[in-house]
């Protein structure tokens, strides 16, 4: 296919997408200035800000992209339930992952929604900024941003004044970051976007009521946690300070810019989980605890927990904790790519607006690239050998705890693990 052939593919798709969601935007002048938007998140604009924006577009002030993200009539929520559709009908598949992660967006003042002194993971430091919880989508067709929360402190949910300034809804209560990934899991249930597993940080593994929720919702997951996690009564880094050598396998849990990401590896097989198939009377998920070594820093131990259907392999539980990556790799594209960190709006509206056309304008390349080989397959090695001198122990081919027994998934160790 020449250039000129490519080009109009792509514009094709871009008025088809603009098509579908037109109906979101109810008057024509409405839909024209967020057709310009889009065309300039996704354009050789160097700082996609408004004037730069308008510029593009031919205009000669922001201000009507200004009132498209401020003053208009129109709901970003509706849009981003189009995105999910949108996505799912592109990057759909069976075994989809629902990545949860938040990003730092660094202002100066006071005035827009959300913003405080806090820790941001993007700028490694404690800054000036706001901070979004989002959902990313993966599968082997590619990868997307579907949804998006603002986290607000309670310097802020504790002034309502502020809020209403900034144009907070009343009802917005303080919900902890933890809180906002579950509105996100529910939130993709409820959509098109096939899911079967989920994975998060440690921030956000180590809740024990993210994780039930995701038992009780029939996802399988992999989620990091602190060294520090009580697995079963032990912490994580007590209870693979026992794990014999044999146990460690080098495995790669997907492509990084210079190649395989390998990493030693150890799985230990948990107390089953008496959730069960009742009418074909066998359990169906089981739990795992799982680490990740580097290999030329073998002090550096990341750890996770895992639930996962009983046919799972520890080769699928390494890929789906390679998967979580993706998601920077969603940011930092959505950022240089889309603007998605380059708005000017200080109001809560405009930043869920201005996000939200963001996330979709990146959807749009995902969708347009699907072709791309996915990365991230994993490579394996034969299984442990034979070693019982400690807690670990081998059955079946696979490092189980010595004192494994059955347990209700509603029990004492719900909260700990």
């Amino acid at each position: 296919m020449n250039d000129d052939a490519a080009d109009a593919v792509w514009a094709q798709e871009l008025d088809e997408l603009f098509l579908r969601i037109g109906h979101r935007f109810p008057r024509a002048d409405l839909r024209a200035r967020m057709r310009a938007y889009v065309r300039g998140l996704l354009g050789p604009v160097g700082r996609k800000n408004g004037w730069q924006l308008a510029e593009f577009a031919g205009h000669r002030t922001p201000d009507g992209l200004q009132r498209l993200l401020n003053g208009s009539n129109w709901n970003a929520d509706d849009l981003r339930d189009d995105l999910q559709e949108y996505v799912a009908e592109h990057l759909g598949a069976d075994d989809g992952v629902l990545i949860v992660d938040d990003t730092g967006f660094i202002k100066k003042g006071t005035t827009s929604a959300g913003v405080q002194r806090q820790y941001s993971g993007t700028a490694g430091r404690t800054e000036n900024c706001q901070i979004g919880v989002f959902a990313a989508y993966a599968t082997t067709r590619g990868r997307a941003l579907v949804d998006r929360e603002l986290y607000l402190p309670k310097s802020w949910t504790g002034d309502r004044q502020r809020c209403r300034a900034a144009k907070i809804p009343d009802d917005r209560d303080f919900a902890t970051k933890g809180d906002l990934a579950k509105r996100l899991v529910l939130r993709a249930l409820a959509s098109p976007l096939p899911l079967a597993w989920v994975t998060a940080d440690s921030a956000y593994g180590q809740d024990g009521h993210f994780r039930r929720l995701l038992e009780q919702s029939g996802l399988g997951y992999v989620l990091a946690v602190p060294k520090s996690q009580q697995v079963f009564g032990p912490r994580a880094d007590h209870l693979f300070a026992q794990a014999p050598d044999t146990a460690w396998e080098p495995m790669s849990c997907g492509e990084g810019a210079k190649g395989p990401r390998i990493y030693d590896w150890a799985a230990l097989q948990l107390p089953a989980v008496r959730e069960f198939d009742y009418q074909r009377r066998k359990q169906v998920r089981q739990r795992w605890a799982l680490a990740r070594r580097s290999r030329s820093r073998p002090d550096e131990i990341a750890y996770y927990l895992a639930y996962a259907p009983m046919d799972s392999t520890i080769a699928d539980l390494v890929r789906v904790a390679g998967i979580r990556w993706q998601i920077e790799e969603c940011f930092q594209a959505a950022k240089n790519e889309c603007g998605l960190d380059q708005y000017e709006v200080r109001r809560y509206t405009g930043w869920c607006r201005h996000i939200t056309l963001a996330m979709l304008a990146h959807a749009y390349l995902a969708a347009m690239t699907v072709g791309t080989a996915a990365k991230g397959g994993a490579e394996t090695v034969p299984a442990a050998r034979t070693w019982s001198r400690s807690a670990w122990q081998n059955s079946g081919g696979c490092w189980r705890l010595a004192s494994s027994r059955p347990t209700s998934m509603t029990g004492r160790f719900a909260g700990t693990l």
